[in-house]
């Protein structure tokens, strides 16, 4: 299999903030081999990218994708290791503090809307942490202009198509103010359109580090800059989206075929 090396110092030669640093990270199911075995990668904000890095995690099915997201967002906890956010250790203790700083966006979009009207799915968060009501509608009708959904704020989630239900997810998310968001498998069941635009919106977004869990590589590739690729428990290539595209016999090895 081919080496391929991210170099994070094509841009500047100052040093950038550890957004996210997992070491040695391990993790088992109860009576099974660990799906995570001695883990390690490091991301940075604003590595060679004016500010913002935007990231692919790739890997065959049952890889291991969404039970390291899941490690990342202490939903699930480690064996042993350590994830540190923005320099604090994932513990019990700090979770509440660490997911301030974290957006997260499960597979199945309706799992993040419950409440009668998007309107009110979105400002459920922030009023949640204390956010005035009038700031938190603001909030949310700002960003349910910027996603095309202002007409559907006093909707619910099952008068919404799969492609704005997502939307709404994100913009549920977003109305917290994460600088980090990690997404997995965020084009589940859009067509190519709203694949497009959930691209345009991802891209605009004023976030420090997304990190992205998706089997689509060819959008990948036009909405990351780096990618990390998991198999056998490790991340076993770390280097630039586009320039692992191109590698098509190190794809295939990896259960990845970029052509289907």
């Amino acid at each position: 299999m081919k080496s391929l090396t991210f170099d994070p110092q094509t841009s500047t030669d100052h040093p950038h903030p550890t957004v996210i640093e997992v070491q040695n990270l391990v993790y088992a199911y109860a009576h099974q081999e660990p799906v995570l075995q001695e883990l390690s990668f490091t991301l940075n904000a604003g590595d060679a990218y004016g500010g913002k890095l935007r990231v692919a995690l790739m890997g065959a099915t049952g890889s291991g994708k969404s039970t390291l997201l899941e490690n990342l967002i202490g939903l699930k906890q480690p064996s042993s290791g350590k994830i540190l956010i923005n320099g604090i250790p994932l513990e019990p203790k700090t979770l509440p503090q660490v997911r301030r700083d974290i957006g997260f966006g499960f597979q199945d979009a309706t799992d993040q809307l419950f409440m009668p009207t998007i309107l009110e799915d979105i400002t459920f968060g922030p009023r949640n942490y204390g956010v005035p009501p009038a700031v938190a509608i603001d909030r949310a009708r700002q960003l349910l202009t910027d996603f095309g959904l202002e007409a559907y704020a006093h909707r619910s989630t099952h008068e919404l198509s799969g492609g704005q239900r997502r939307l709404a997810a994100l913009a549920a998310i977003l109305a917290l103010e994460p600088t980090i968001l990690i997404l997995d498998e965020p084009t589940n069941g859009l067509d190519p359109a709203w694949r497009r635009h959930l691209a345009q919106v991802l891209l605009n977004l004023p976030v420090q580090v997304m990190l992205i869990a998706s089997h689509e590589l060819h959008w990948l590739g036009k909405v990351t800059q780096r990618a990390l690729v998991l198999s056998h428990g490790r991340i076993q290539i770390d280097t630039d989206t586009q320039a692992l595209l191109q590698e098509k016999d190190t794809l295939n090895q990896l259960g990845l075929p970029v052509d289907w």
